[in-house]
């Protein structure tokens, strides 16, 4: 196979992007190379607003063929949460056929170097990159954000991910040196010496298990991690999410195969409604590596049984927010009411639980009590979606009927405080747009813990009484320790609670945002400098991303002789 791009000619057009990364995530400082606005798109070969949109539209209905070996079928099936049959059709593979192709190449692809595999997920990612307003359209009308959210989480925040991932991947494979003279000394006989070779090896077949919500953001780290780790990829989508990651698998074997590399390396699973293949590929002895975002029922399972494979997951969890005393009370409100909104809580880090004491909080408007609060928060929240353009903009679509029916018997659990209500979207008449829910629940009573120690995935919250803060501290290590939880907040002037929260969480491995009042959210996290979870809870057995993400997608195999 020739290759259109050479190795010198991809490093010298992505080292210094490369170069960027690996000091942004040694210094955790702000830095992104994709842009966040739309109107930054339209120059140097990138896709503008219309040309985006036109590229999407010129998807529905047709057939992607992405040149994958082993194709027996054509499925497809996706329903827009806005209402639109989007028609697009993928191959369907004969795994005995598609796994012995991908495993195929991978011997050049070991043998490339951490730096040009590296240098190739940049201009993958680069390519997605110039399709973005494409890409946005794709995310929107699979997961239900609105536009704006699709754009900036399905894109940049996505690829901002994955170079991450990438950066990473490149660190931990040049950590030992390919190459080293080793000479021990014997006194008066003759030294030993000998030259040793040492060289990243991949595990084999990386199968990313994608997710309805967020099919880019959570897809590429493990996609690119085990790519720049040397290891093919085999991208298994949400059924209700495929065409975000099959664009992502066609831009991969497009840059595979310029680059002189078999484009098999990436290939796409998508399956026949109801065939759950995810549990199927699982077991197969050539995946090595499994990432997967979703439920903790499929998450535990997988680590339970996938024993062949190193498996990175990304389940449930119940985030927590512990409202103690604030000295910007206003403020406050606006952030939790922003973060219970946006994209009607479908997000793995949205507060569900609001740790209030009964006897109220101290503010910088005076005591309020705990009815004042949850009142207050109430009225935060139906101000921020009183206007029902913004509101469309900020919750996007529910994603399935399950989500809607979560929040429709939240009602049932305790005494509403703010009511959901439906939105119309003129757009897309066929979008199911809900408000949240707030349910007050006395933390005392047992017949509230079934609900408030469970996940309840959507716009749904808690407001949950409890006696002191030193109370709502210990519930907050006991929902952590036996659910997990990807995020936790906290609002307090004393320095004593403070404390109190913070050692919860780093006894408990949360991540903890304390006393955010402005325009950063408990529920956003920055790619090169927050953690996204931490491995170390029920909710994930990773973090996005850190050297433990990475490194064991590869070993190091040495080869030794005299000198």
């Amino acid at each position: 196979m020739t290759a259109a791009l050479s190795a010198h000619e991809l490093i010298a057009r992505h080292r210094s992007t490369l170069d960027q990364a690996l000091e942004a995530i040694r210094t955790r400082a702000y830095w992104s190379p994709h842009p966040e606005h739309p109107k930054a798109y339209g120059e140097n070969g990138s896709l503008d607003a219309a040309a985006g949109k036109a590229a999407f539209d010129a998807l529905l209905g047709t057939r992607l063929d992405l040149g994958q070996p082993g194709t027996d079928d054509w499925v497809g099936g996706e329903t827009s949460p806005y209402g639109i049959d989007l028609g697009v059709t993928y191959p369907h593979a004969d795994l005995d056929v598609l796994l012995p192709a991908m495993k195929a190449g991978q011997r050049a692809w070991r043998d490339a170097g951490a730096e040009q595999r590296a240098v190739v997920c940049l201009e993958i990612l680069k390519r997605i990159s110039d399709r973005t307003h494409e890409f946005a359209h794709a995310v929107m009308h699979t997961s239900g954000q609105a536009f704006m959210m699709a754009f900036q989480a399905g894109g940049p925040h996505a690829q901002d991910r994955g170079l991450e991932a990438v950066a990473y991947a490149y660190v931990e494979q040049v950590r030992t040196p390919d190459n080293a003279e080793w000479t021990k000394p014997q006194g008066k006989r003759d030294p030993l010496a000998m030259t040793k070779q040492f060289t990243p090896v991949p595990r084999g077949i990386g199968m990313v298990i994608g997710c309805n919500t967020f099919p880019t953001w959570n897809g590429y780290p493990g996609l690119f991690a085990s790519l720049a780790t040397g290891n093919s990829v085999l991208v298994k989508p949400h059924p209700r999410a495929v065409l975000p990651l099959a664009l992502t698998v066609q831009v991969a074997r497009e840059v595979l195969a310029e680059t002189g590399f078999d484009p098999n390396l990436v290939a796409l699973a998508a399956e026949r409604p109801g065939e759950g293949i995810a549990k199927t590929l699982a077991l197969r002895p050539e995946i090595r590596i499994i990432d997967y975002t979703g439920s903790t029922e499929f998450g535990d399972w997988l680590e339970a049984n996938a024993r062949q494979a190193q498996v990175y997951t990304e389940k449930a969890g119940v985030n927590t927010v512990v409202v103690h005393s604030t000295s910007d009370y206003k403020g406050m409100l606006s952030n939790l009411a922003f973060s219970l909104s946006l994209y009607s809580g479908q997000m793995c880090t949205t507060p569900q639980n609001l740790l209030v004491p009964r006897e109220g909080i101290s503010t910088d408007q005076g005591p309020k009590s705990y009815d004042e609060v949850v009142a207050d928060l109430a009225k935060s929240v139906d101000g921020l979606l009183g206007d029902d353009a913004r509101a469309n903009a900020l919750l996007g679509a529910i994603v399935n009927p399950e989500v809607k029916a979560r929040l429709e018997a939240a009602a049932g659990l305790g005494e509403v405080a703010l009511a959901s209500r439906e939105i119309t979207n003129p757009d897309f008449p066929g979008a199911v747009v809900r408000t949240p829910v707030i349910v007050k629940l006395d933390g005392a009573k047992p017949d509230a813990e079934a609900a408030y120690m469970s996940e309840c995935f959507g716009p749904v919250s808690f407001a949950v009484a409890v006696d002191s803060a030193a109370d709502a501290a210990e519930l907050l290590r006991r929902t952590v320790r036996e659910k997990g939880a990807m995020t936790v907040g906290a609002y307090t002037t004393d320095p004593e609670v403070e404390q109190d929260v913070r050692e919860v969480c780093l006894e408990e491995a949360a991540q903890l945002s304390l006393n955010l009042t402005g325009g950063v959210y408990v529920n956003q996290t920055a790619a090169f400098s927050d953690f996204h979870g931490s491995g170390g809870n029920p909710a994930a057995s990773a973090a996005l991303c850190d050297g433990a993400f990475v490194a064991n997608r590869f070993r190091v195999v040495e080869v030794r002789r005299d000198a």
